[in-house]
């Protein structure tokens, strides 16, 4: 039924029966006031494309490799900030050495196990991870900590391995994907 305030110039109105009493939505069809339902959502959907089904396994790979690394990562930065801290306090060459020596064992007997299971690409990722978490490249940390000579090693065992130690962090570029998932990580964090 309509409101006694609606009136539109030209409409014809339909003859109300005395059952008459349901309010439904309406629309103006060549000016003639009609019942107009909406009806439910239909979703119409076809396969994925070969070039999509590829392109959502790749961007599954890295969300499942950001998952598993990233609290590394995030630990990997704690542990770094701890250690320069303590670093700068020690005065002596030979203190800091003995310093990153020891915290080298405890880092290696919590951390030797999970992180050889992880695959090569896990291990790129966790890289620009530590990156991200630490504002330096995986080289430039190991040259820090172990020297020049042990850096180099490293990098030439992770070209083998079709990698770089000095791969940069760019969010906004290269790295979009990775920056996103680990927005989507870090909410969880965040509770």
């Amino acid at each position: 039924m309509l409101p006694d305030s609606f009136s539109v110039k030209g409409l014809v109105q339909p003859v109300l029966g005395p059952n008459d009493t349901i309010a439904v939505p309406a629309k103006i069809e060549n000016g003639e006031l009609v019942p107009a339902n909406t009806l439910p959502w239909a979703w119409v959907s076809r396969p994925m494309s070969k070039a999509m089904q590829e392109r959502l396994a790749k961007w599954t790979r890295l969300r499942n490799a950001v998952y598993v690394t990233y609290p590394y990562a995030r630990k990997a930065g704690a542990i770094m900030n701890d250690m320069n801290q303590k670093m700068e306090t020690l005065k002596k060459p030979a203190d800091r050495k003995a310093y990153v020596q020891t915290r080298e064992a405890e880092l290696k007997k919590e951390f030797t196990d999970p992180l050889s299971n992880l695959s090569v690409y896990q291990g790129k990722v966790l890289m620009k991870l530590i990156n991200r978490q630490t504002g330096n490249n995986c080289y430039e940390i190991i040259k820090e900590y172990k020297g020049n000579v042990t850096a180099r090693l490293w990098q030439t065992l992770a070209f083998f391995f079709n990698s770089n130690l000095k791969q940069p962090y760019k969010p906004l570029e290269d790295d979009k994907e990775i920056e996103q998932i680990v927005l989507e990580v870090e909410k969880m964090y965040a509770r």
